[in-house]
């Protein structure tokens, strides 16, 4: 084990993020302190839960706030951005402030200020780039480093301890790059999913016939809306890229149609070809990662069919 931080508050640690910290950083031998409106899951070993709201703290939010060496906010960013103003002369001079934003942009600009006003204030905006149901081993966080210090890094080495992959960036390069990872996605298939809805075809018939591909569409689209929708609208409302985002889906599906609607094969090859030098030198993995993920999809369905 890298160290443990100390007492660690989570603001909305019952949610799925927070829940998902609290779990972990409890293992790691972090005091936990959990502040929420709702009640944890008891699974939880944290030391102590306190009803209440991080951005609008009353005193017994403000007294755990004071003993901590670090305070997760994990919370919706509106809530986050008072809440960090509202930290300042609250948390211990040295103490470690995270959020875990889906946007950064904003919320580091928030912490900047926070960390010029407070000298010894350490400050990390975090992105886990999953579901928090997913676990952390195996996938990225994204991390944008506001103000160094020893609490920080102690995080990120727990992080990493948990099998996560922890990926430093700037705040700008962040919302860039999750337009395009998630912004982009999600709305790729959300607007499949509103494109089936108009073709009204019964999924009954479509399941019976879909090949892997179309599948795996269904899976995310049965992942997506069965998710909590302000997840989904803070990545494609608060992102500053998102809109450039679908409106390049928007003109992707047109080059389809044109290239179609054109009646000229060669041109939908030159666009295959075209497409195939975005993925570069790793075209060969992610062909094989397809592979691999629809072959396991579909051993799966014959399973769940036979059992």
């Amino acid at each position: 084990m890298t160290g443990t931080i100390g007492r660690v508050v989570i603001a909305g640690g019952s949610g799925a993020v927070g829940s998902a910290f609290a779990e972990h950083l409890s293992e790691s031998g972090n005091d936990v302190v959990i502040v929420d409106h709702a009640v944890p899951r008891p699974t939880h070993q944290v030391t102590r839960f306190v009803r209440g709201d991080i951005s609008d703290p009353g005193a017994e939010v403000a007294d755990v706030v004071r003993s901590a060496e670090a305070v997760l906010l994990c919370v919706p960013e509106p809530a986050a951005l008072v809440a960090i103003g509202r930290l300042v002369g609250t948390v211990r001079p040295d103490a470690l402030i995270v959020d875990t934003s889906s946007v950064k942009s904003t919320v580091v600009r928030a912490l900047q200020e926070v960390t010029m006003i407070s000298g010894e204030v350490e400050a990390l905006s975090l992105n886990p780039m999953f579901a928090p149901a997913l676990g952390f081993a195996g996938h990225p966080v994204a991390s944008v480093v506001v103000r160094d210090g020893k609490r920080g890094r102690a995080l990120l080495n727990l992080i990493e301890e948990w099998g996560a992959r922890v990926e430093n960036v700037t705040a700008d390069q962040h919302d860039r790059l999750s337009a395009a990872t998630q912004a982009l996605t999600h709305a790729a298939v959300i607007a499949f999913g509103a494109a089936l809805a108009e073709l009204n075809v019964d999924i009954a018939d479509l399941d019976r016939i879909a090949p892997p591909p179309h599948a795996a569409l269904l899976s995310l689209l049965a992942r997506i809306t069965s998710g909590a929708p302000e997840v989904y609208w803070d990545v494609q409302a608060a992102n500053p890229y998102a809109p450039a985002a679908r409106r390049a889906l928007s003109r992707g599906v047109s080059q389809l149609a044109d290239v179609v609607d054109s009646d000229d094969p060669a041109a939908f090859g030159d666009l295959l070809d075209r497409l195939s030098g975005v993925l570069g030198p790793l075209r060969g993995a992610y062909r094989e990662r397809s592979a691999k993920a629809l072959r396991a999809m579909t051993t799966n369905v014959q399973k769940e069919t036979f059992t």
